[in-house]
């Protein structure tokens, strides 16, 4: 391999790196996520601020982080980021407390919330548009291995050691990524702009406040009033951020980019693609848990048919959308990923065995290693190079904020139909929050509709 081929190898699994670490620490969270729920005496409406809470940081602080290193460079703030992110993961594993450990994840939010659109935009800064689709497949693959080795790992781990273990494994990893990406991967900038403070504080309050208010909807402990007085004095300082962001010389959040269809498209499809997941990995390992009797380790092995798709599937992928075209790669996994979140739906059932469960799940893993690489590309091609770590940050808020609301209603509607005391009432929640992913992905098809064809 000549030496261009040997750096564009190691970015490609640097950049990978950073995406994995940032989606291990969500998906890990999942199959330990009733030994901390047990540990800390909480309900299950508590128990998800341990997952929203980190992604609700990386969607507020995401665009003010990509900006920095569009203006500072992007190795450099991506650097810092793993830095931060360590640190949490060291908060995460001594709370003793979930309050405590909310806060790590806060810490943690922080220095994920750079990693991954900072790791996207160097790669695809790096390389032509010719090669971006398979080297966006091969990245999401990489990130998808977070999804097979996350929940097995998670399982294993709670059951041979605790689940505070699942954040140690954080420290070495992060600190070999430092140390390998000040050596080996590139520097790049974007416009150097002046960041507003004013326009940061809207954006980051904002995004905050409105998932804090949709979440904490689903809590009986919370008073109503205060979280409808939060949510819409978020939604107001939302639209006050729109505003300055169309009067800006210099926007935090472009709003142009917004004018092309298949920009557009993309995000609302991303976000229904990620609302549609979240919901599943955060029920899907406490049914098996719960209604399978299946213990924290072989629930993580048993959603390997849905996780493992991701590395089989996304690659191959990468270059069918090169070949075939965004829309067609797009519109095809969001329908398989549907059907398979309501064949799960129409299963469910504590007599049933876990056989009954491998083709739905392997259905739906496939769905979204088609969809993702076919989204992240779509939405990458309509900006130029120099606008690609902005482009990079909306994609990923509108990612993040669709997992965090898919959590939010998957929540609520599972509190609505369904109890987690029996086989029976946790089944009967589990139907319904299925079915509620699957409409999801299916309405995504109305916007994947608006990418290139590749005719």
């Amino acid at each position: 391999m000549n030496r261009q081929g040997t750096q564009t190898k190691w970015i490609l699994i640097l950049t990978s790196l950073g995406f994995f670490m940032s989606m291990m620490d969500s998906m890990i969270v999942t199959t330990a996520s009733t030994a901390i729920r047990l540990d800390f005496r909480i309900t299950v409406g508590t128990l998800q601020w341990a997952l929203n809470a980190y992604n609700i940081t990386i969607a507020a602080v995401l665009l003010v982080g990509v900006a920095l290193g569009e203006r500072y460079g992007r190795r450099r703030v991506y650097s810092y980021g793993l830095v931060v992110f360590t640190l949490g993961s060291i908060l995460c594993a001594l709370a003793t407390n979930i309050t405590w450990l909310i806060i790590a994840r806060v810490v943690e939010g922080m220095g994920a919330s750079v990693m991954t659109p900072l790791s996207m935009a160097i790669l695809t800064h790096a390389l032509p548009v010719s090669e971006r689709g398979r080297a966006l497949g091969i990245w999401s693959g990489v990130g998808g291995l977070a999804l097979v080795v996350g929940p097995s790992l998670g399982g294993l781990i709670v059951a041979r050691l605790s689940w505070q273990w699942i954040f140690w494994i954080n420290v070495p990893v992060g600190v070999v990524a430092l140390g390998l990406t000040g050596r080996l991967l590139p520097e790049s900038y974007g416009r150097r702009e002046r960041l507003s403070g004013l326009d940061a504080s809207l954006i980051m309050v904002a995004s905050a406040g409105l998932i804090w208010a949709l979440s904490a909807l689903t809590s009986a402990q919370v008073d109503r009033g205060v979280v409808m007085s939060i949510g819409s004095g978020s939604g107001l300082l939302g639209a006050w951020f729109i505003w300055r962001q169309k009067q800006a010389a210099q926007p935090l959040m472009p709003l142009n980019f917004f004018h092309s269809a298949v920009f557009r498209g993309g995000n609302w499809a991303t976000f229904l693609l990620y609302a549609s997941i979240y919901g599943v990995v955060f029920f899907l390992p406490q049914f098996f848990q719960i209604v399978g009797q299946a213990n924290a380790l072989t629930a993580g092995l048993e959603l390997l048919p849905w996780t493992g798709t991701l590395v089989m599937v996304a690659p191959f992928t990468g270059w069918a959308v090169d070949r075939f075209g965004e829309r067609r790669m797009a519109m095809l996994g969001l329908l398989n990923q549907g059907v398979g979140y309501g064949a799960l739906a129409g299963l469910a059932a504590p007599t049933r065995g876990y056989g009954w469960y491998v083709g739905p799940l392997i259905l739906a893993g496939c769905g979204l290693s088609m969809a993702g690489p076919a989204l992240q590309k779509a939405v990458l091609s309509t900006v130029a190079p120099v606008a690609l770590g902005k482009a990079s940050g909306i994609y990923n808020v509108f990612r993040l904020l669709g997992g965090a609301i898919g959590t939010t209603l998957a929540v609520a509607v599972f509190g609505y139909f369904g109890r987690v005391q029996t086989a029976v009432t946790f089944t009967q929640g589990f139907q319904a929050a299925m079915i509620l992913a699957a409409g999801l992905s299916l309405l995504g098809l109305w916007y994947a509709r608006l990418l290139t064809s590749g005719d």
